[in-house]
């Protein structure tokens, strides 16, 4: 897996030279919530165009440091890179999966999964597992990222709440390490 520094650096190379530095200082100092921040509206100000995979990978941190609902409607809005990305970033497509019955995995039981992002080779969906709050939202925090076939029916792999990074990993390395 790649180092957490170096993505950040590639994120941030992104942007014009004192754009990128403040993004890697934020980071350095250990101000990622802001890092995030900037990353993203300085793609946007800048009219920056990114790949669907950039898109994702941006997601995946976002999600890591707590900033994925706040980012998400900017990073939607950031100019689309040409070219077929090895996924795709599929969050607000208003799609949820009712809630998984606990036959199917135990620690899924009572869940609902959210379709985050997409394999374009091979259609496999990670998703995001969330609590129905008392108020009938869902929970803020996913309990657990899941990997499914194209349709949600099968679940492939879970991973514990504080793995998004190791999920997404797990996502793209899917149809490379098929025979």
């Amino acid at each position: 897996m790649t180092d957490d520094a170096v993505i950040w650096d590639q994120l941030a190379a992104l942007l014009p030279e004192a754009e990128a530095q403040e993004v890697k200082d934020a980071r350095d100092i250990g101000e990622q919530e802001a890092g995030l921040g900037l990353l993203v509206s300085g793609l946007l100000s800048n009219q920056v165009a990114i790949s669907q995979t950039v898109r994702a990978q941006i997601s995946v941190l976002a999600e890591s440091w707590g900033e994925r609902e706040a980012l998400t409607p900017q990073l939607l809005q950031c100019g689309e890179e040409g070219g077929p990305g090895t996924v795709r970033l599929i969050e607000g497509e208003g799609s949820t999966v009712p809630e998984v019955a606990g036959e199917v995995h135990q620690g899924l039981a009572g869940l609902i999964v959210v379709p985050w992002i997409a394999c374009t080779r091979c259609g496999q969906v990670l998703m995001r597992a969330h609590a129905r709050e008392s108020w009938g939202d869902l929970s803020c925090l996913a309990r657990h990222y899941v990997i499914t076939t194209p349709n949600g029916s099968t679940v492939l792999r879970v991973f514990p709440a504080d793995a998004a990074d190791a999920a997404f990993a797990a996502l793209q390395r899917a149809c490379s390490d098929a025979p």
